[in-house]
């Protein structure tokens, strides 16, 4: 398996903290605190340059509010110049990764989304007679901090990225709860302390989802073909 290094020094560079922060302002211009960045915004990309370069980036705290979609989830909102480096992130990350998960995932991905994976399944629903049709409760809450940041590191061997991802992962806020057993556990163990949930809909959130299930995807749809 192919990983990538050498990633960090492009990650912080001004120019694509630059970019970052033309994606993270878009449909935002007006609010408050993207106008205060943007007031003073080379001194503020080469704070946040600097803080990268020697690895003194601390993300702020998330705000928390509830939407209904239509039905109700916690949506958990970084401070702008958080989701300035989680663009930024995302940026040299996502080209390089995306040509390995599998063709048929669908979800928040450029050039595939909910019409292209209907026309999929339409076409595979003339092949086959069945169809099994499920989801994961409460995803993005479920996911395992330590099994995500080793899904990571199986991609990428830039041990000063690796470190940025986990402390992003790191700084995730209190979630919904959700109440899971697994073979193994006893009555106690959804009550045990455990990190805290990654949030939803921040920029690079999608990206982790796709790299936690992507060795799932994979191995499901080698298995479906041997069929």
């Amino acid at each position: 398996m192919k990983r990538f290094g050498r990633l960090y020094e492009k990650i912080g560079a001004f120019d694509n903290l630059l970019l970052a922060e033309k994606l993270a302002r878009k449909g935002k211009r007006y609010h408050s605190d993207v106008a205060g960045f943007h007031l003073r915004l080379d001194e503020n990309l080469l704070c946040l340059s600097e803080e990268l370069s020697h690895k003194q980036y601390v993300p702020g705290a998330y705000r928390a509010f509830h939407i209904y979609d239509p039905k109700e989830r916690l949506i958990s909102a970084a401070p702008y110049r958080d989701r300035v480096v989680h663009h930024a992130l995302c940026n040299v990350m996502v080209p390089l990764i995306e040509p390995t998960f599998i063709f048929d995932s669908y979800a928040n991905r450029k050039g595939k989304g909910t019409h292209k994976a209907i026309s999929r399944y339409q076409m595979y629903a003339k092949q086959f007679p069945y169809v099994l049709k499920c989801d994961i409760c409460k995803f993005f809450p479920s996911i395992d901090h330590e099994i995500l940041k080793r899904e990571i590191r199986r991609k990428i061997k830039c041990e000063d990225t690796n470190w940025l991802i986990e402390r992003i992962i790191d700084n995730s806020n209190e979630q919904e709860e959700h109440i899971a057993y697994f073979p193994g556990d006893d009555i106690f163990t959804p009550y045990t302390p455990q990190a805290p949930e990654l949030p939803i809909r921040q920029p690079d959130q999608p990206v982790l989802g796709n790299v936690y299930l992507n060795r799932m995807d994979a191995s499901s749809k080698k298995n479906c073909a041997c069929l």
